[in-house]
């Protein structure tokens, strides 16, 4: 049986407000500036049931829930990290206006300017051809790589036709950005170390040997650090020389890691901690951490592009 609105009805239907989406509601990339130079940080916000769901990404470590948010029209309050003893808590005031958020950081008498935009979808096919690979590492010297932040503080070497870090100091990231991409690279990841082979800069396929207990499948070995983890229980090889295979278009991401695909034409929702910037839309570089442990070694690592 259908049902027909009498005139009172349907004028009381049309009369009834819009549902309207909460302007939080999105993926937001804030570029903040901080006395060691540009940071960047996340917000991923959902509404659901009439609250909002924050996501944060900081500027170092994982992505995490925010558990203390309050909204009150355009105007939004976030403890992005709750007080200790001896440091007060950081608190986040946002205003919507513009389709931008904008505001302040808050730790104590400290203050920090903050604005995020919208992230870019990045919504892009994968090209129908790549381009033949190109070595960006020629195992002869550092040719196309340089130490980020002070180079005295490097321990990159080329040894036996090999990208070694002796021991923790600085990152190193390729002179050229790249958009759009397939890589491949070796590496020999001591037991116990730590580190990380960030894609455009801003998105961290982690490389570690921790104990298992360390860290959750999505910060372990093969991961988008805090963001995806890899599929299936990869055995852990400490010490010996394995292979990744990392295609990256627009926001969808590859992995296959000695030759089993344990990403899939998987998503990343945003940067991961360590971003170089928060830039999403932009070509960046390849990084390797150096700054948590040394002892790993890398051997080729070439990339390819989509054939014009």
């Amino acid at each position: 049986m259908r049902f027909y609105p009498t005139p009172a009805v349907a004028l009381t239907l049309l009369s009834l407000p819009a549902f309207a989406a909460s302007p939080f509601a999105g993926r937001w990339d804030f570029n903040i500036p901080t006395p060691g130079g540009m940071r960047a940080a996340w917000l991923g916000i959902t509404e659901k049931n009439g609250a909002l769901d924050v996501q944060y990404q900081p500027t170092g470590g994982n992505v995490f829930a925010i558990k203390e948010v309050k909204a009150s029209g355009n105007h939004l309050s976030l403890t992005v990290a709750p007080s200790t003893k001896g440091r007060p808590a950081v608190m986040w005031e946002l205003d919507a206006t513009g389709g931008e958020l904008t505001g302040v950081q808050k730790r104590g008498d400290l203050t920090t300017e903050l604005k995020g935009v919208r992230a870019p979808a990045l919504n892009r096919k994968a090209p129908k051809a790549w381009a033949k690979p190109v070595a960006l590492f020629n195992g002869k010297d550092l040719t196309g790589w340089e130490p980020m932040g002070n180079p005295a503080n490097s321990h990159w070497i080329v040894e036996g036709g090999q990208l070694v870090n002796e021991d923790h100091g600085a990152n190193l990231k390729s002179t050229q950005s790249f958009q759009d991409f397939k890589l491949h690279f070796e590496v020999n990841c001591p037991d116990h170390a730590n580190s990380g082979f960030y894609l455009r800069g801003r998105y961290e396929v982690q490389l570690e040997y921790e104990p298992l207990d360390a860290n959750p499948p999505e910060r372990r070995i093969g991961s988008i650090y805090g963001r995806i983890a890899p599929k299936g229980e990869a055995k852990r090889t400490p010490g010996e020389w394995e292979t990744f295979d990392v295609t990256l278009v627009g926001r969808t991401v590859t992995v296959v890691h000695n030759g089993v695909t344990t990403i899939d034409h998987q998503e990343i929702e945003g940067i991961t901690g360590g971003a170089l910037d928060a830039n999403e839309g932009e070509p960046g570089p390849f990084y390797i951490q150096g700054d948590h442990t040394g002892g790993l070694k890398f051997r080729n690592i070439t990339v390819a592009s989509p054939r014009p």
